[in-house]
């Protein structure tokens, strides 16, 4: 059994793929069921978020399409036309139990600046509350590459430090995390908990495509380390299981549970990491590399060895090193063309380029997260 005694907020995350019928249609049952056990946990004290996937899928439906638009315009249209469906539904079954949503609709660039994420979480709140259920989702209509999350598994995550979550639930179309494939091998074995993240857990996952979703392992596996570094455990279990939302706040053993760490990252390493978009990269040296990876050090001129893209002071950087492997993530000091002109020069010789009222530190320590050898945040 598992200790969820402390669970008082939660998060639901389902997929497209359980949302709709092979047809694309929806699958009322699936939300009728939904709703049944939010308000099971309504009754029991515990405030509920659904992360919900499907907008793009039943806008195909309604535009009687029979493939995913490659088109962009096309794209968004369907995810308009099918959001507006989707809150349909959801409202008509809440009505049911005499339950209340609200529809919030994000991009990742929402949660770049801190004032934003400030008012989602003051509405959030306000509508927990008010014992209304927010159902989220990424504002596909109006997204584009540069600014999406990608996946819902990812958001869902994303907003659990946000709410102080104590459990995340991700209902898919798989009944955990296997040791291999269970799609290829019938000897696979599902993990009941995975207690670290580690390169090895990446290592034995396969790929798990879906023709309406855009998930998979991976994309679940990145979530377990939002949510996990947030103090909250997170569990992936197949949606036919929604039923039993109610034994698994009880700690049945239902689905692979990822175990909250003890300690939580700070708001700023959390952001660093999880939240905003790295704008260009540097590549250090070996010396630069070593010395990050002993004991909290700034990033000097003199340790680096090359630029990439562009950027403006202020900008999130990714550091790597010389075999293309993310070391480091930081905020810089200078644009990418003054470090293009001082990359490799020491504190002197960047004096006299360029006076003396500049900083020494590319990226001071304080404004820096370091991924050090073999540690997955």
């Amino acid at each position: 059994m598992r200790d969820f005694s402390n669970v008082k907020r939660v998060i639901i995350k389902i997929g497209s793929s359980s949302l709709v019928h092979d047809d694309l249609s929806i699958n009322s049952d699936m939300i009728d069921r939904l709703m049944q056990s939010f308000f099971n946990l309504h009754q029991k004290g515990i405030d509920v978020c659904l992360v919900s996937s499907g907008a793009i899928a039943l806008g195909m439906h309604e535009l009687k399409l029979n493939k995913r638009p490659s088109d962009m315009a096309l794209k968004q249209a369907c995810a308009a036309v099918g959001q507006a469906k989707l809150m349909e539904a959801y409202n008509i079954f809440a009505s049911k139990y005499d339950l209340s949503c609200g529809q919030i609709l994000l991009n990742h660039d929402d949660f770049q600046k801190r004032t934003r994420m400030h008012h989602l979480s003051n509405t959030l709140e306000a509508m927990f509350s008010n014992k209304i259920i927010p159902i989220i989702n990424e504002n596909d209509a109006l997204a584009v590459d540069e600014i999406k999350v990608g996946d819902n598994d990812t958001l869902a995550a994303l907003i659990v430090p946000m709410i102080n979550a104590n459990l995340l639930v991700l209902f898919s179309d798989i009944d955990g995390l296997f040791n291999k494939n269970p799609k290829l091998y019938k000897d696979a074995i599902k993990v009941d908990t995975v207690d670290k993240i580690t390169k090895d857990i990446y290592d034995m996952v396969g790929v798990n495509p879906s023709s309406v979703g855009t998930g998979g392992m991976e994309t679940k596996l990145n979530a377990a380390k939002i949510s996990t570094n947030s103090c909250c455990n997170m569990i992936i279990c197949n949606s036919n299981m929604i039923n039993k939302l109610d034994d698994i706040i009880n700690g049945d053993n239902i689905g692979t549970l990822f175990s909250a760490k003890a300690k939580k990252l700070s708001s700023k390493k959390d952001w660093l990491i999880f939240k905003a978009y790295p704008e260009g990269k540097i590549y250090i040296d070996d010396g630069c590399k070593a010395r990050l990876s002993n004991k909290r050090v700034s990033i000097l001129p003199v340790g680096i060895i090359a630029v990439m893209g562009e950027f403006k002071k202020g900008s999130l950087i990714d550091v790597l090193d010389k075999d293309n492997k993310l070391v480091a993530r930081g905020v810089t000091n200078y644009s990418s063309e003054v470090i293009s002109a001082i990359l490799g020069l020491s504190s002197d010789e960047i004096k006299n380029k360029l006076g003396n009222k500049v900083k020494k530190e590319v990226i001071h320590a304080n404004n820096l997260v370091v991924f050090r050898e073999g540690e997955l945040c």
